[in-house]
């Protein structure tokens, strides 16, 4: 089935006046890391707080994949069931790959522990289409379906889709500063 993303975006001129400034289509990224998957950088924000002004908004800053503190990340993944073949290639090849494509993204996975991760991050998240289990560090799991909305507040977790058809997330990543203790 064919997933198209449309980005729609506005601003303001000088006078205040309401505007559309962008209506494009979004490409699919697909990375080795997670083959037969894809991708789609919507819009990302710098660190910091972010501001709307009067026609003087920023561009999007889709990278690093993660953001810092204040930035924020607006992404839709499409997760291939984890029957897909892996990559045919060498771990080194498949990381370097996904850092070209997907800046900052796959060095927060544990490569002794398949899809788990942990992120300096509040992540909203809602499945549209498709089925997927969220497993969290102790092993517990969750069945997620259309409709449910997940809020991942800096914690472990691994997402594995078990299912035979793809399944899409949509997210908006809002970088935090963890507190140790």
């Amino acid at each position: 089935m064919a997933f198209d993303v449309k980005k729609v975006v506005t601003d303001r001129t000088s006078d205040g006046t309401s505007v559309f400034v962008d209506e494009t289509r979004v490409e699919p990224s697909s990375v080795m890391a997670m083959p037969g998957s894809e991708l789609f950088n919507i819009w990302g924000t710098e660190d910091g707080t972010p501001f709307v002004g009067a026609g003087d908004n920023p561009a999007t800053v889709p990278f690093p994949f993660f953001p810092g503190p204040g930035g924020t990340r607006f992404v839709i993944v499409r997760f291939a069931p984890e029957s897909t073949p892996p990559a045919d290639a060498g771990p080194e090849e498949v990381v370097a790959e996904a850092e070209e494509k997907q800046p900052g993204l796959v060095h927060v996975f544990e490569p002794d522990t398949p899809g788990m991760h942990t992120t300096d991050s509040i992540d909203y998240g809602i499945c549209v289409d498709g089925e997927i289990w969220l497993e969290l560090d102790d092993g517990a799991e969750v069945h997620v379906t259309p409709g449910t909305c997940v809020v991942q507040q800096g914690t472990r977790h691994a997402w594995h889709n078990r299912s035979d058809r793809h399944c899409t997330m949509v997210y908006v990543l809002v970088g935090a500063e963890r507190k140790s203790g």
